[in-house]
């Protein structure tokens, strides 16, 4: 469909027009040869290209930034080397060649001299350090290439449409490993020392998912998982933490290779740990690259959640092999067919490796993160024109990642999963080793399903937003209508970037009138005979007969990506019947409401009400959502309101922290042990409870000495409370773990909790440490948590500003927009909220600010909410309390 007006006239109607190369030369091959050198961070090389010319040949531009070229000819088949002119333009990142005289068309080779720096901002090629038992610093030389940093390493056609063989060299110092994109085939050692290595050719490919990895490193022993080779490379030391990310790559080759119906397409699979690294990973074909946190886990000392992470992301990265890697987007605009579908393939494969996770179910906290972005005016379209670097790394957000998979998730229960996996395989067999564009895909499920795919998924991918489907009474019965979820309207003189109306996929199912026996199973969702299926179109339609009759429960399943109205009488139904209703549907049902309060279409006691339907061991996911409500509101409320809150919050939890508790009970399957988690720190935080505090206090202090270990699922919890009711004296024992943990995750666990300190000098000393201490890729992190806590925050702002260029020199470019999108919560003083506008406004980033503009929307919707929370929100939560009983937690206790 058509781009929205709101798009029209934004820019060029091709804006990568203007950053594309001319295809003089057509990559076929990349012979590199690098060589780092560590202890100066320098590199040198050579890199010939091989490929051809459809015309004659007067010059060539290719990609190149940061780097001095030495020399450059060009010859034509098997003739002479023409010596070439190299003129560098920086501005452009790009290296234009003119050979000493004209090259025939036809088969043609460019042989380039050149150097760079082993640059320390966590992309091309750079540095990375850490410290050896002995106290040295250790150095290690890796790359990070999307979405445009190979040119920081070697000059290239840097576009994912020209795909090319890779043959590397490196040559190695002495008692270093290296690695790269193809397996070892060759090593031979070099005269002054150390050993030059070669790696097999790789597939035809894009330049950002070349790899190469130089250091002091160790790599596990290589096990077989579906016919592959599979290591997992790390610092010395932590071969202990290497285990379970083997188990669930190897879950993972084996999965996708056979939901895909194709073999993975490298010759092996290295899971590479790298301490400094500014994303959570990155899918180079066969060198895959992770940041710590990522891929090194101990499941005795970690949580099901940090598990968790490590699976989603190992599984994510190895789907790439085939969605993105195997078949590639044409263009940066297409980013987010590799990463939504990546996500859902991440999800489908987790959920498989582990069931008991319930995947699919948790990922409804990360939708409801999507929708939240997406309703806001400043959202964009899943897919829209990019053109320079900048833009094309402003793609990597929430609305690429969670919403387009929430998409694809909301497709596939619609076509059903036999038809929407072949639609897949005939994609993938048609397009293996080329490029596509989003239509390609639309295509290949229309064809496999016989459904109008492609109407369908353009009203959802071409304009940004989603929609609000009502349930209302119409001239003939009871109807459906949609209209565009927003939470206000656009801010002053601004366009809205959230479309008209959506082709709506929609499952309806009836809850029956009168609660029927308990079955077991998970009510909603299946597709099957008890639900109707329809498409939403712009013209209300009447609500389809029902199996059984009963209430309507709109979104059956809970997997549509949109917000639900239903008129009060059903709702007050609804939350009666919470434990009825399938788990993501009770799930949308707090969400909606809460979205509706901050629009100001709902009254908070009517998320009060449904918080009082909850069972004591709700899924971790529903009381998930309800506690994101809750944190909000503390950062809403006046000082003296926050009493109620707190009260509200232990009436809430008390049956649940009644009958958990705070010890693992025989038969806890992970989901309780969760809940259990999230319960002690909703108590413990928001909930003020002072006995909770005190049993978080003992327990910490006992592991402390030494007396007793953590359960490693409560742990969490319990440095969060330990934290947030802690003092000087707590400060110093977080610190001294963050700076001596026991994994990855022990010491982020740590890191973060110095920022819930409320000692405002303690606050002060983080930031400090943020800008000294703490390693680049972590400090973004640790400097929102400040700017979003309701005491740290005015503060930090002040610090923040008054320091700005010394924290981007020391923050990577894609952690700013996340660092500032903590902005938000800056809103219970206007003047503050104004403050934060304008000086944002004159200090734009140099991408992802479409990140930080959303982030400001959302501050302002927060000020809104305040002021109209402010009055009346003291006597809907001491209504709320009295309602659910506040002294039922004490007594069970």
């Amino acid at each position: 469909m058509p781009r929205p007006a709101s798009f029209a006239g934004e820019g060029p109607v091709d804006p990568s027009a203007a950053h594309r190369l001319p295809r003089a030369l057509v990559p076929r091959r990349y012979d590199l040869h690098l060589r780092p050198d560590l202890d100066q961070a320098r590199f040198e090389g050579t890199v010939r290209i091989s490929g051809e010319a459809a015309s004659d040949v007067r010059e060539v531009l290719l990609h190149a930034v940061d780097l001095q070229v030495a020399e450059a000819s060009a010859s034509a088949a098997e003739g002479p080397a023409v010596p070439c002119d190299v003129e560098l333009e920086p501005e452009h990142q790009r290296l234009r060649l003119r050979p000493a005289e004209p090259l025939p068309a036809g088969p043609l080779r460019l042989d380039l001299r050149f150097s760079g720096e082993l640059n320390d901002r966590l992309h091309g090629f750079y540095r990375s350090t850490y410290t050896d038992p002995e106290g040295r610093t250790r150095t290690i030389a890796t790359t990070q290439f999307e979405a445009t940093h190979a040119r920081r390493a070697f000059p290239c056609l840097d576009e994912p449409d020209a795909k090319a063989v890779f043959a590397i060299t490196l040559d190695v110092p002495e008692g270093l490993l290296a690695v790269s994109n193809g397996p070892v085939v060759d090593e031979e050692p070099l005269a002054g020392g150390g050993r030059r290595v070669r790696f097999g050719d790789t597939m035809p490919m894009s330049t950002y998912l070349v790899a190469f990895v130089v250091g002091p490193l160790v790599a596990t022993e290589p096990v077989r998982a579906g016919g592959t080779t599979l290591r997992v490379v790390h610092v010395p030391g932590k071969e202990g933490l290497t285990g379970f990310a083997l188990e669930a790559a190897a879950h993972a080759l084996d999965f996708f290779t056979d939901w895909f119906g194709l073999p993975y397409p490298a010759d092996k699979l290295d899971l590479v740990a790298i301490p400094d690294f500014a994303f959570g990973a990155m899918e180079n074909l066969g060198c895959v690259t992770f940041r710590e946190t990522a891929l090194l886990v101990d499941p005795g000392r970690a949580s099901q959640l940090e598990l968790q992470r490590v699976a989603d992301v190992v599984s994510h990265e190895i789907a790439h092999m085939w969605f993105g890697d195997l078949v590639t987007m044409k263009w940066w605009n297409g980013i987010w067919l590799n990463e939504a579908f990546a996500t859902f393939m991440e999800l489908l494969c987790v959920d498989h490796f582990r069931p008991a996770w319930r995947r699919w179910v948790s990922f409804g906290l990360e939708r409801e993160a999507a929708l939240a972005v997406d309703g806001l005016h400043r959202t964009r379209p899943v897919e829209y024109p990019v053109g320079s670097p900048e833009e094309a790394e402003g793609m990597f957000d929430v609305l690429t990642y969670q919403k387009g998979a929430s998409v694809l998730r909301m497709l596939e229960r619609y076509l059903g999963e036999e038809r929407f996996r072949d639609g897949i395989r005939r994609y993938l067999a048609r397009h293996r080793y080329a490029n596509t564009e989003t239509t390609d895909l639309w295509d290949a499920l229309e064809e496999a399903s016989g459904e109008p795919v492609r109407q369908v998924m353009e009203s959802w991918i071409f304009q940004g937003g989603h929609p609000l489907v009502t349930l209302a009474e119409g001239p003939s019965g009871p109807q459906l209508r949609q209209e565009p979820f927003t939470y206000g309207p656009p801010l002053p003189g601004e366009p809205s970037a959230i479309g008209r109306h959506w082709e709506v996929p929609l499952l309806v199912r009836a809850l029956p009138e009168a609660p029927g026996p308990a079955t077991g199973a998970e009510p909603g969702g299946s597709g099957g005979d008890g639900e109707a299926r329809l498409l939403l179109g712009a013209e209300p339609t009447a609500l389809p007969p029902l199996p059984g009759g009963g209430v309507p429960v709109l979104n059956a399943g809970g997997w549509g990506f949109y917000r639900v109205r239903y008129p009060r009488s059903t709702l007050e139904t609804l939350a009666g019947r919470l434990g009825d209703l399938a788990v993501l549907e009770r799930f949308g049902l707090l969400g909606d409401t809460w979205a509706a309060v901050l629009a100001g279409q709902a009254d908070l006691a009517d998320l009060l009400t449904l918080a009082g339907g909850l069972a004591p061991r709700e899924d971790p996911d529903v009381l998930g959502q309800l506690a994101g409500a809750l944190r909000s509101l503390e950062r809403f409320l006046d000082e003296d309101d926050l009493g109620a809150l707190a009260a509200c919050t232990r009436a809430i939890v008390a049956p649940s922290l009644a009958e958990l508790g705070f010890e693992r009970q025989p038969g806890d399957d992970e989901r309780t042990l969760t809940l259990r988690s999230l319960v002690v720190a909703l108590a413990g935080t928001v909930g003020q409870d002072p006995e909770v505090q005190e049993r978080c206090r003992a327990l910490f202090a006992a592991e402390q000495a030494g007396r007793a270990d953590l359960d490693p699922d409560l742990a969490p919890a319990v440095v969060q409370v330990v934290a947030a009711s802690g003092d000087r004296s707590t400060y110093e024992q977080l610190l001294d773990r963050y700076r001596h943990p026991a994994t990855p995750q022990e010491e982020m666990r740590f890191l973060v909790a110095l920022a819930d300190v409320p000692d405002p000098q303690v606050a002060a000393e983080v930031f400090e440490l943020a800008l000294s201490e703490v390693r680049t890729q972590n400090a973004a992190f640790v400097l929102a948590a400040l700017l979003g806590s309701r005491l740290h925050g005015p503060a930090t702002w002040e610090r923040l500003t008054a320091r700005w260029d010394e924290v981007l020199a020391r923050t990577p470019e894609n952690l700013a927009p996340r660092m500032l999108e903590a902005v938000r919560w800056l809103c219970r003083d206007r003047a503050l909220a104004e403050r934060v506008t304008d000086w944002l406004a004159a200090h734009p980033l140099r991408s992802g600010q479409r990140t930080v503009q959303q982030a400001l929307e959302r501050l302002w919707v927060h000020v809104g909410a305040v002021e109209r929370l402010r009055s009346p929100a003291p006597a809907a939560l001491q209504a709320a309390t009295a309602r659910l009983g506040e002294g039922r937690g004490a007594a069970g206790r």
